[in-house]
């Protein structure tokens, strides 16, 4: 296996393992990870494999639950926000990506716990309470994706500077 696939397959398992260390709640890598494969990984069966598998094995240990589609769903759709992007990638579109990103996790995964978790009512009201709930978790959600998105672009775009066969896929 080239280097620069190495490289970036290594970037997103070490980044999906950080979700087994502690974290405030969903402080997580989960979408920084999505972005950077859709950005990095040419072969775009891989840009979506390779991200969603090393979350399914994270699961593994952290166990299962009802709300995984909705997570999936999220991951592979900033995996096409990243290959849609591709090496338009700047620091600026980085940072509204991650941002869409978190809106659209908090969006998502409080609508599939509304549906499914038999916490609140079916209900307008219990839609609203769901996600009034879920508010403290989104600035953790918000600054997890911030943070591991400019951890991994940034480490790369070091690494690339610094090792030879790391050039963009694009």
């Amino acid at each position: 296996m080239e280097i620069r696939l190495t490289t970036i397959i290594g970037m997103i398992v070490f980044a999906a393992l950080t979700r087994l260390l502690p974290h405030p709640p969903n402080a997580t890598a989960v979408g920084a990870i999505a972005l950077f494969a859709g950005v990095q990984l040419a072969d775009r069966r891989l840009a979506f494999l390779v991200p969603l598998v090393a979350l399914f094995l994270t699961d593994l240990v952290l166990g299962l639950h009802q709300g995984m589609a909705f997570v999936y769903a999220c991951v592979a759709a900033m995996v096409l926000v990243g290959q849609w992007l591709g090496d338009r990638a700047s620091i600026i579109k980085l940072a509204g990506a991650s941002i869409a990103g978190s809106v659209l996790f908090f969006g998502v995964t409080n609508f599939g716990v509304f549906l499914f978790d038999g916490l609140y009512e079916k209900s307008l009201a219990g839609l609203v309470e769901c996600y009034v709930m879920a508010i403290p978790f989104f600035q953790n959600g918000l600054l997890g994706d911030l943070f591991f998105t400019g951890a991994l672009f940034g480490g790369f775009e070091l690494l690339r500077r610094a090792v030879a066969g790391l050039s963009p896929a694009h």
